[in-house]
């Protein structure tokens, strides 16, 4: 088994995965412990140490990359990043990687340079030779100053002379070069010692005074290449081919290599990847930023690190070459426990295999950004996770982070202002609204998906439903004026008597068979579901108006008084409805459901609980039309609906006998053959069809629409792992919920 794998990892607490990476075996019980309790955070004393003029300590966010292959080793990659999307996304990435047979990385050497600057040498090409002759005395002068780095295999390697002619801006200069294998060092320090040690030495040889000694940071002379092979098969997905995503790639890469404006970003996002492991290492991320783009400019044109093209085989090749210099011993890594604890987590053996692993990860990351720009695009991609980082920084309680992340999403605007707005709305419970003058009284409603049967449950066959527990709450107050219905959410706000709706009038039909008509009250309405969706919306806010004004007069209707009134409404809004919105909506129990003279309505008891997603379009679908399109089209054709309405009649009682039996996989498929069927009565559309496609392949049982159909929703059974599902949805630019039965 892959211990670098952690199926449905983000779906664990904190507490869970360090539980499990730890009986894993890639952390110690003393790093579990460490990480478990804050004890690896940096204390403040320490890093008045470090730095000047400290005042506090910074924490950022450390995750990890999971499903890592690089070379035939698996790794768990840590990552300290406070960007949405980037561990998931390289996880992500990592997984393709290693199912497509891992990613080759090498390092062929490991030099970092030394610069010493000579300034207006009388002879500049004596001085040179001067350098040169006396090269192999410099380098056993500065070896014999660092005899254990000689021992482990490094030191000083080379010494190179460069010239630069004088010009009317610049003097004549002379730069030598100093190739040191630091081993496993960062080697910064070491470097400016070094040059600072010959200084003397090379102003003696040139006749010239020696100006600046310092470390370079273009490590060209570190350079690691990474490469992996994808075939295309890989590559499919949320309803695209894999040839198509291929060659979506390839145009990016293209793009990235011939335009610097693009090439930024694009290396911006290989950096991505890059930074947040050279973070969590303890190592210099600015000189690892300033070495790749200077490398990317060595043409004399800034292009990308990166190149991904076809193979003769139709596979997609990635590959990429970058300076990478790092280090994994060192008096600031010591200094630092979180650092300590990452070496520990990636089990690297040197520098070079550091190096070797950060290439990777940077193709990774690349890979994964392209992927999403040349398929659904990466902002629809981004929307969940940026409106979760808006939620966190506008301080929303942890009662209320996933209801504020929802409402941010479902409206569009995601902003910090915004999700404060939403915060103050929802946490304002306590204060008097204008529909509150003188009494109160609140009801709930559940809303409903149907698991199997819509559509031809009007026609008499049976469908099975299950209720979305408070879908919506209804509350009645007293006021002045004649009866008011308010709806926020969906932006209503009407009065019966100035109402052209022929559902109003249903409901105002109803208050006059109770008597209270007359009466002067308002009903507030506080959906959790969205309108038009398939949800069961209308018929919930029939049956919560219902109860609220029977509780707030005292009417003492029962259930099946509540359901017959809301049934009523459920007709002016829909014209032929079958009755089992607001049945369900009135009983809250999973049923089965079929019209008759006798009308079947038997309640269903679920072996276990039922883990089921919620998809959401962009589209909203209206019943009544979606109802009559279908009866026109069985009056035109009604043997050939006949017997689609009978094949629904089988799939529902075949998805019946699987809930008794606990068989969710088998239910999960009949689900799947009954969206067939609704596809076949012309009630699907695109865009509910790509999210049952995406739903299944983040590994949903079965998945289906829900409701009337032309847009609305999709409902997907999960068996345990409902979180990748709506992640997967999100990440597709859909709202998605979950919903346990």
């Amino acid at each position: 088994m892959d211990k670098a794998r952690f199926p449905g990892f983000y779906k664990l607490s904190i507490r869970e995965r360090l539980k499990k990476v730890h009986e894993s075996g890639w952390l110690s019980e003393e790093d579990l412990l460490s990480l478990r309790d804050g004890h690896h955070m940096l204390p403040l004393s320490r890093a008045d140490k470090m730095i000047e003029n400290v005042v506090g300590v910074m924490g950022l966010p450390l995750g990890l990359g999971l499903n890592f292959n690089v070379n035939q080793k698996n790794y768990i990659v840590p990552l300290a990043v406070e960007e949405p999307s980037i561990v998931a996304a390289l996880s992500s990435a990592a997984k393709i990687f290693s199912e497509s047979g891992g990613i080759q990385s090498s390092a062929e050497e490991s030099l970092l340079i030394g610069q010493i600057q000579v300034v207006n040498p009388p002879d500049a090409e004596e001085a040179r030779n001067q350098v040169l002759f006396h090269k192999n005395e410099l380098i056993d002068k500065l070896n014999g100053l660092h005899p254990n780095m000689v021992e482990r295999g490094g030191g000083v390697k080379d010494i190179e002379v460069r010239t630069f002619e004088q010009t009317e801006r610049n003097p004549l200069m002379l730069i030598i070069h100093i190739l040191v294998d630091t081993c496993d060092a960062m080697g910064a320090n070491i470097i400016n010692t070094m040059c600072e040690e010959i200084a003397a030495d090379i102003e003696a040889l040139t006749e010239a005074r020696v100006f600046l000694r310092i470390l370079s940071n273009l490590t060209d002379r570190s350079v690691v290449k990474a490469r992996v092979i994808i075939p295309i098969e890989k590559l499919e997905g949320k309803g695209y081919p894999g040839e198509e995503v291929r060659d979506g790639i390839i145009l990016a890469s293209q793009f990235a290599e011939i335009d610097p404006y693009r090439a930024a970003t694009h290396n911006k996002g290989i950096m991505n990847g890059i930074d947040p492991l050279a973070l969590a290492t303890g190592n210099d991320w600015r000189a690892i930023e300033a070495a790749a783009h200077a490398y990317a400019a060595r043409s004399g044109t800034y292009s990308s690190l990166s190149r991904w093209y076809a193979n003769d085989a139709g596979d997609l090749v990635g590959t990429i070459e970058i300076p990478i210099k790092v280090g994994i011993t060192g008096g600031s890594l010591l200094a630092n426990d979180t650092a300590m604890i990452s070496y520990r987590l990636l089990k690297v053996g040197s520098a070079r295999e550091l190096a070797e692993l950060m290439a990777a990860v940077g193709l990774a990351q690349n890979f994964s950004a392209i992927k999403a720009l040349s398929t659904e695009g990466i902002q629809k991609g981004h929307m969940s996770l940026h409106a979760r980082s808006v939620a966190v920084t506008a301080g929303a309680p942890k009662e209320l982070f996933e209801t504020v992340v929802s409402h941010l999403i479902a409206q569009g605007q995601i902003t910090v202002s915004a999700a404060k707005e939403i915060i103050l709305e929802l946490t304002q419970k306590n204060v008097k609204n204008e529909i509150k003058k003188k009494s109160s009284t609140t009801a709930m409603a559940n809303g409903k998906v149907i698991l199997l049967g819509e559509h031809a449950v009007v026609y008499g066959k049976p469908a099975i439903a299950v209720p979305i527990k408070n879908a919506v709450v209804a509350e009645v107050s007293d006021t002045d004026h004649s009866p008011e219905i308010k709806v926020p959410a969906w932006d209503i706000d009407d009065k019966l008597e100035d109402s052209n709706s022929i559902w109003w009038d249903a409901i105002q039909g109803v208050f006059e068979q109770l008597g209270i008509a007359n009466q002067k009250f308002a009903v507030h309405i506080k959906p959790n579901i969205p309108a038009a969706m398939g949800l069961g919306g209308s018929a919930a806010t029939a049956v919560a108006i219902v109860r609220s004004v029977s509780k707030h007069f005292n009417l003492q209707l029962n259930d099946e008084e509540v359901n017959h009134y809301a049934f009523l409404c459920e007709k002016a809004a829909h014209g032929t409805p079958s009755g089992i919105d607001n049945t369900i909506a009135t009983y809250g129990r999973p049923l089965v459901y079929q019209t008759g003279e006798q009308p079947r309505l038997d309640m269903i008891e679920f072996p276990r609980p039922l883990s089921l997603v919620i998809g959401i379009s962009d589209h909203p679908s209206l019943t009544v039309d979606m109802v009559a399109g279908v009866r026109d089209r069985w009056r035109k054709n009604s043997t050939l609906y006949d017997s689609l309405f009978a094949n629904f009649a089988e799939v529902a009682e075949s998805g019946l006998d699987a809930i008794k039996q606990g068989d969710y996989k088998g239910l999960g498929h009949m689900m799947t053959i009954n969206h067939g069927l609704l596809s076949a009565i012309q009630v699907s559309s695109p865009e509910l069809d790509r999210m049952v496609q995406i739903s299944r392949d983040y590994g949903a049982l079965g998945a289906k629409l829900t409701g009337a159909g032309g847009g609305g929703s999709i409902i997907a059974l999960c068996e345990d792992n409902p979180e990748a599902i709506v992640n997967g949805l999100t990440r597709n630019g859909f709202k998605a919920l979950q919903v346990t039965v």
